[in-house]
C-alpha cells in the first residue's frame, strides 16, 4: 500500500470530490443544549452522496460547496492515496477577528481511523495560527464518531453558537477550541 500524501487541494482537484465515500453506520447522535450534549440512540446511518442532481447531498453539491469556499479565499488540504482523494479539509481564516472556521472535513469510508483526519486537522490548526487566528470553530455532524473526533482534538461545545453558522446547520454540534 502506497503512503498517503498530503498537499494543498486546488481547484483542479475538484473532480476528486467524487472519490469520497461519506457513508457511515451511526448508532448514536448528539443533541446540543448549550455546552451539554444529549445522546440519542437509533439507526441514523448516513448514505453516500447521490450521483445525480445538484442538491446538498449530491457529489455536484459538495463540489460546488468546496469550489465556493476556495473561491472566497478558503484554504484546502487533501490527503491522497495515489490519485484517489482519501480526505479533505477546508479552513476559512478570520471568520471573525482572530477566529477561523474549519468549514469542511471529510475522510472517505475505508480510510477512517488511520490518522488522516488527525493529520489534516493538525495541519489546518498550524495554518490558522500562522495566519493570526487564536481560536477555531466547527459545525460538526452530530454523529458520535464525528463529535468524539473533534473533542479528542481539543474542541468543546459552544455555549452560544455563532448565529450565522447555527442558521446554516441547526442540528449540528457547534464546537470551538483555542489554538
Amino acid at each position: 500500500m502506497a503512503p498517503i500524501t498530503y498537499r494543498p487541494f486546488v481547484p483542479a482537484d475538484l473532480p476528486h470530490i467524487r472519490d469520497i465515500d461519506r457513508s457511515e453506520r451511526i448508532g448514536v447522535i448528539y443533541i446540543q443544549h448549550g455546552t451539554r450534549l444529549e445522546e440519542r440512540h437509533g439507526n441514523f446511518d448516513s448514505p453516500n452522496w447521490r450521483t445525480e442532481g445538484d442538491g446538498e447531498h449530491t457529489y455536484a453539491g459538495q463540489q460546488a460547496h468546496i469550489e465556493e469556499l476556495l473561491g472566497s479565499g478558503g484554504i484546502a488540504l487533501g490527503a491522497f492515496d495515489g490519485d484517489r482523494l482519501a480526505g479533505i479539509i477546508v479552513l476559512v481564516q478570520h471568520l471573525r477577528p482572530g477566529i477561523a472556521q474549519l468549514a469542511h472535513l471529510q475522510v472517505s469510508n475505508g480510510y477512517r481511523a488511520r490518522g488522516i483526519g488527525k493529520r489534516l486537522s493538525e495541519d489546518l490548526d498550524r495554518i490558522a495560527r500562522e495566519g493570526g487566528d487564536t481560536e477555531i470553530v466547527v459545525s460538526a455532524t452530530p454523529s458520535q464518531n464525528t463529535v468524539r473526533f473533534y473533542m479528542g482534538r481539543g474542541y468543546q461545545p459552544m455555549a452560544e453558537p455563532f448565529p450565522e453558522l447555527f442558521a446554516l446547520e441547526p442540528e449540528d454540534i457547534h464546537l470551538h477550541k483555542k489554538l
